[in-house]
């Protein structure tokens, strides 16, 4: 559907969440690290420092850029000059990667500090999948849906997640990202099985794999809650969920997402080194 065929692709191998304050040790030695992920709003500007590094990290690794913005699953129609602001970025970067949340982030003209869920059913299904083919034309390339971590379910939701996630990709031939800690988040919150997820979920449809930290809470009833906060190691059972993943998966583009009170590089490259280890201990 998109031709890509001049664009870097991402390596079968760990990627890490790129932080600026990372720069210089970084292209020094990353380590386990052959891939960085950026999110495009912090790159929509003109000139300055930031984009000067990002060409320069670009010239010796891939880039995968993941967007927070688009509200792919908000009731009004995208917002035309991000979306141009965005094509401007993938243009000039031409990164091995895009993506975007199974999520709406804005209402009217007001924009919301957080990535909302949304209902799965027929209407829904309609306006993302249209969202989805608009910001595909735009940019001129295949992008990937990530899929959310939830906190409730609606009533009005007529399909699981996994079905709605693979009917947009047969729909529109975008493709998905798997967010591995979204999933044990979610099962927890809702009391399903996160095996049960990966089983059903469309692998051959899969991108990228993340994976990041959570808070553990508890909602008023004294049940688990877990917060999905990119501000900590991975937990164990997440690692674990992965290690089931990619027994089903084979191997996959693997990033180590760390947003939030962020550490030093020697744990984060930790983190990645773990990351790069899991991935090499499955057959290709």
């Amino acid at each position: 559907m998109f031709d890509q065929s001049q664009s870097p692709r991402l390596p079968l191998s760990a990627g890490l969440g790129y932080k600026p304050q990372h720069y210089t040790e970084i292209m020094q030695n990353a380590g386990p690290v052959s891939w960085f992920e950026v999110h495009a709003e912090n790159y929509m500007g003109d000139g300055g420092r930031p984009l000067a590094q990002l060409a320069a990290l670009s010239a010796r690794f891939p880039i995968s850029v993941h967007g927070v913005g688009l509200s792919i699953g908000g009731e009004g129609p995208l917002d035309r000059e991000h979306l141009a602001r965005l094509r401007t970025l993938c243009d000039w970067l031409n990164p091995a990667s895009f993506s975007e949340h199974l999520a709406w982030s804005s209402h009217d003209s007001a924009f919301l500090n957080d990535l909302l869920p949304l209902p799965y059913n027929a209407a829904s299904l309609a306006r993302v999948a249209s969202h989805i083919n608009q910001v595909q034309e735009t940019l001129g390339r295949q992008m990937l849906l990530e899929n959310p971590s939830s906190y409730l379910a609606f009533d009005t939701s007529d399909m699981s997640e996994t079905d709605f996630l693979r009917e947009l990709a047969t729909q529109t031939g975008c493709g998905l990202l798997l967010d591995v800690n979204n999933v044990f988040v979610s099962a927890t919150n809702l009391g399903t099985s996160p095996q049960a997820y990966i089983d059903d979920f469309p692998l051959d449809k899969v991108g990228e794999i993340h994976l990041g930290g959570h808070d553990e809470d508890e909602d008023d009833a004294g049940r688990p809650l877990l917060i999905d906060s990119h501000g900590r190691e991975i937990a164990d059972p997440v690692w674990a969920l992965l290690e089931y993943t990619l027994t089903r998966s084979g191997p996959r583009p693997l990033l180590v997402e760390w947003d939030n009170d962020v550490p030093d590089w020697p744990v984060l490259a930790t983190e990645a080194a773990r990351a790069k280890a899991a991935l090499e201990s499955i057959p290709a």
